[in-house]
């Protein structure tokens, strides 16, 4: 009964600020979004634990082992042309009211976890996990985790790397390559330069 309050107070609110129509069409899309995500829901009913959420166009989650866990709270809003893969005893947890923008990959083979409300902004490549180019042991892939905090913010085109921790209200800046732990009430970004290089033009 309290999650059809909230959604009536929405719709009321987005017909008022955006108009019927606009409001009608965003709904639309939002209702075959969950409807997708039903879907994938009953297709893994074994491994996916989850509430209401949204799965948009192209986007998928596939799992590929009967020991893979996925569990996704309230409100979840997962975009376009999402990817995101569980294998091994991989297990994913994304918590309420995280947004994940288009393109993004996620890539579990033993531990993902994203905190509450936090949105992942497009382009975003997640992994708890390497490939063992050195293969001193036979072993395909290096497992790590990934722990995401709540409230955190993931700019534009990041890529998370194996064994990362993130605070809470953490900030991720646009481009970063992050490796270890980011204290909370944080930005990260890698330091970037500016080099600009003159030549001669070659006459003729």
């Amino acid at each position: 009964m309290n999650i059809l309050k909230k959604m009536v107070k929405t719709l009321i609110a987005d017909c008022r600020s955006r108009g019927f129509y606009f409001m009608f069409i965003m709904n639309i899309s939002h209702l075959i979004g969950v409807l997708r995500a039903f879907l994938f829901k009953l297709m893994y009913f074994k491994n996916i634990h989850s509430s209401i959420f949204s799965l948009q166009a192209n986007s998928r989650i596939e799992i590929f082992n009967k020991r893979s866990k996925v569990n996704i709270g309230e409100f979840v809003f997962i975009r376009k042309n999402v990817s995101i893969r569980i294998d091994f005893n991989g297990e994913l947890n994304i918590e309420e009211k995280v947004f994940i923008n288009d393109n993004c990959n996620i890539n579990c083979i033993n531990r993902i976890s994203i905190g509450r409300n936090t949105k992942i902004a497009p382009n975003v490549c997640i992994n708890d996990h390497d490939h063992n180019y050195k293969n001193v042991d036979d072993t395909h892939l290096i497992k790590g985790e990934v722990i995401i905090g709540e409230n955190v913010w993931i700019g534009s085109n990041v890529v998370i790397l194996k064994d990362t921790v993130i605070g809470d209200n953490a900030v991720i800046a646009a481009g970063s390559v992050v490796k270890g732990n980011v204290p909370a009430n944080s930005m990260f970004l890698n330091k970037r330069e500016n080099n600009i290089l003159q030549y001669a033009r070659a006459n003729g």
